[in-house]
């Protein structure tokens, strides 16, 4: 099975962060959220997979490499002028010709089952199969209809409340048939707005297969903080890096943590972090790599690139800190405040 990951999007909804990190690049659990993207990919079987870069691409590449570490083999597609979700697999469309693949969001948290899903698809003999999350907030994504077989009768994109007739969302997971390249034009050209409501109106064999597990659209800084929580609290299946100290707790290799400070449920330090006297770390606290905490310092609900320092007295809750960001020493910042603060 080959497969695409979208990874080109600037990531515009999760700035500030996101103006020197790649969307597809921010830290859940100390890694980012394509590593968990790819984990999934190999988990299920892909070896070959594409991804198609535009903003920050050095960044991805630098990370990814060779797709070696996943036991994959990964190419890059550069976009110097974005093409759209559709656009960009159209520019590969030699890659796939040789049978059904994959296209997967590079920015979106999930434990899909790949295998269960290209199953299904393979069942239905259908053209292109979508998969679809049942979810209590649905005005912010595409709502998807479909009858008893699964097969996709109607769309709406971001309804309005009086619009909505359902819950099930589009996750941006897709399986197709190469025929499909048939019905997608070069240049710009988006799955949502455009190639899905094309085949719906065609009469092709569309369908939706329902994820039953989690799904996140790392979008916004709200659902990337619900990311974070949900990772922690293990209501996704994906891998926490480091050794589990206690129920809750892990720490990464080369991490310091001085015997006087105190790491409350759940939280992760990483890999070589400092965490000094009279600090206290956590709950729902994640430590990037190579960051130190300064004596006394209070995190809660924070998120540390790799590199922060917090000087001590330092009070800090629900915040995000952008890689090698510095706090400076007695002050407190509360309720979904959001630090990029560089050296």
């Amino acid at each position: 099975m080959k497969a695409m990951i979208l990874a080109a999007g600037a990531g515009t909804r999760l700035q500030p962060i996101t103006l020197e990190t790649p969307k597809p690049m921010v830290p859940v659990v100390n890694r980012p959220v394509v590593h968990h993207v790819l984990d999934n990919l190999a988990r299920h079987g892909a070896r070959d997979v594409v991804m198609n870069l535009h903003s920050q691409p050095g960044q991805i590449r630098a990370y990814c490499g060779d797709g070696s570490r996943w036991g994959l083999s990964l190419r890059y597609s550069h976009e110097p002028r974005l093409l759209g979700t559709a656009g960009a697999v159209k520019r590969v469309e030699g890659f796939f010709k040789d049978g059904t693949f994959l296209v997967v969001s590079g920015d979106g948290l999930s434990d899909a089952d790949l295998t269960k899903l290209v199953r299904f698809h393979k069942k239905k003999r259908s053209l292109a199969t979508m998969a679809v999350k049942a979810v209590d907030v649905r005005f912010d994504y595409g709502v998807t209809l479909s009858n008893g077989t699964g097969r996709i009768t109607g769309f709406r994109e971001k309804p309005s409340w009086g619009d909505v007739f359902s819950n099930r969302v589009n996750t941006g997971i897709y399986v197709f048939e190469p025929d499909v390249f048939r019905f997608i034009p070069k240049g710009f050209y988006d799955f949502g707005h455009e190639l899905w409501p094309k085949l719906l109106k065609l009469g092709k064999p569309i369908y939706a297969w329902e994820h039953k597990g989690y799904w996140c659209d790392v979008g916004n800084l709200s659902e990337y903080r619900k990311a974070q929580v949900d990772s922690l609290t293990g209501k996704v299946r994906i891998h926490i890096p480091g050794k589990l100290l206690r129920p809750g707790v892990w720490a990464e290799e080369g991490s310091r943590v001085h015997p006087k400070a105190a790491l409350v449920a759940p939280c992760l330090i990483g890999r070589g972090a400092v965490i000094e006297s009279g600090s206290r770390i956590g709950p729902f606290t994640v430590v990037g790599g190579g960051s130190r905490v300064m004596p006394k310092a209070v995190l809660k609900n924070c998120t540390l690139f790799d590199g922060v320092v917090v000087s001590r007295n330092v009070h800090l809750s629900n915040c995000i800190i952008g890689a090698n960001g510095r706090v400076s020493e007695d002050i407190a910042v509360y309720e979904a405040a959001v630090l990029n603060i560089r050296r």
